[in-house]
């Protein structure tokens, strides 16, 4: 494994977990820290944190800051999402985490990052997509902003901070010191919206939502749609220019015309010398209705076999269920069903690769309740009467 070697305290809220997922899943030995009695039932905990060791430490207590202390000095990472300024915080106080392991390898995760005049600033998920920017440009044009159903600013953070602690890995490796890692919410969204920003800044148009069709293709303001529905679903096709347009565009109408469907304005349409970029709303408006009506006579099923066939670009828009039942996600092995409470099995994302024809392993089921407490104080040294101590006074919960 990638990372077998090294030892990660994840203590991320909601924030953080998929970062210490991303870890454990690429091989490191990820200690999740939890409260003893934190409920551990949850769908996106249990999702995030399965191939995770689970050490309950109560870290509001002097016995359990002190026994964090000591592990934080034998890890090399270290994960957190403290809210700057809170007692926990300043637990987590880089330099006195320096000071015990020069070369840890601390990673904060907030929400606007540990400086700026918004660093104590709280947010949801709701106000993160806002604060960077994506709700802007999600949506009709003459609708309000729009958010995706499921939290997308965690998984965002998360991952610029296991990216950022791949980083600091590196560096450590060439200098033997460890770094602090100060990643923001809100400017990990910024970054997937790279486009958004970059238009601004080269060619200072502002862009906006569009909904289903897509902007900035024509000089003449024009839209292409994007997203076409279909008999059971929705589809993703654009009218393309250039070359690799011309071959699907050509191949769709071809298709069109074995189908028996009214061809409208495409009829004979001469793509060699289409170009998207000078096309008139009206122009793109008469191509694109004899295709949404051929779009709707067809399942997702039957466009992605086309589409296959005649080596076109789109692809239909898959939902969770389609992703649950994919062939090609079920033919590279990359489903884990791990042991569930009470019995049987639950299914999670696998490894995220596969390396020498082998996927990267999920080896833990997700953790129980002080499952993994006595293993884990003993690999870092702790003896077991001082282990019974922490027990006893509630510090540790045991399984």
């Amino acid at each position: 494994m990638l990372l077998e070697p090294y030892r990660v305290l994840d203590c991320t809220g909601q924030l953080g977990w998929l970062a210490g997922r991303i870890l454990a899943d690429i091989g490191a030995d990820v200690i999740k820290i939890e409260p003893p009695g934190a409920s551990l039932d949850a769908p996106d905990w249990r999702a995030n944190n399965a191939n995770k060791r689970l050490l309950s430490l109560e870290l509001d207590s002097d016995a359990g800051r002190a026994a964090f202390l000591k592990l934080a000095a034998f890890a090399d990472f270290l994960l957190e999402t403290a809210p700057p300024g809170s007692a926990r915080a300043r637990l987590f106080d880089p330099d006195k985490l320096r000071e015990a392991n020069p070369k840890l390898i601390h990673v904060s995760i907030t929400p606007f990052g540990r400086t700026g005049p918004r660093a104590q600033w709280q947010a949801s998920d709701i106000e993160l997509m806002a604060a960077g920017g994506a709700m802007s440009l999600a949506g009709e044009p003459d609708g309000m902003p729009l958010r995706v159903t499921a939290p997308q600013s965690n998984p965002w953070a998360a991952s610029q901070a296991a990216v950022g602690a791949m980083v600091a890995l590196t560096g450590r490796a060439a200098t033997g010191r460890g770094q602090h890692v100060d990643v923001s919410a809100q400017a990990a969204i910024v970054a997937s919206i790279a486009h958004a920003p970059a238009s601004w800044d080269l060619i200072g148009v502002n862009p906006l939502r569009a909904g289903a069709f897509m902007t900035g293709r024509s000089v003449h303001g024009a839209v292409y749609r994007v997203f076409w529905p279909c008999q059971d679903g929705y589809l993703n096709f654009i009218i393309y220019g250039g070359i690799a347009g011309r071959r699907t565009n050509q191949a769709l109408a071809a298709w069109m015309d074995e189908a028996g469907a009214d061809l409208g304005v495409l009829v004979d349409f001469d793509w060699a010398k289409f170009d998207s970029t000078q096309a008139t709303q009206d122009e793109v408006d008469a191509m694109e209705a004899p295709i949404g009506e051929f779009f709707m006579s067809i399942t997702k099923a039957e466009f992605l076999q086309g589409a296959f066939e005649r080596e076109m670009l789109g692809y239909p828009v898959n939902n969770v269920a389609d992703i649950a039942h994919d062939p090609q996600l079920e033919a590279r092995g990359f489903w884990a069903d791990l042991a569930a409470p009470g019995g049987g099995t639950e299914r999670h994302c696998g490894g995220p690769a596969v390396v020498d024809g082998q996927r990267l392993s999920i080896e833990r089921p997700v953790p129980g309740p002080g499952q993994h407490s006595r293993e884990v104080l003993a690999e870092f040294g702790f003896g077991a009467a001082e282990i019974d101590a922490l027990i006893d006074d509630n510090v540790v919960a045991d399984q």
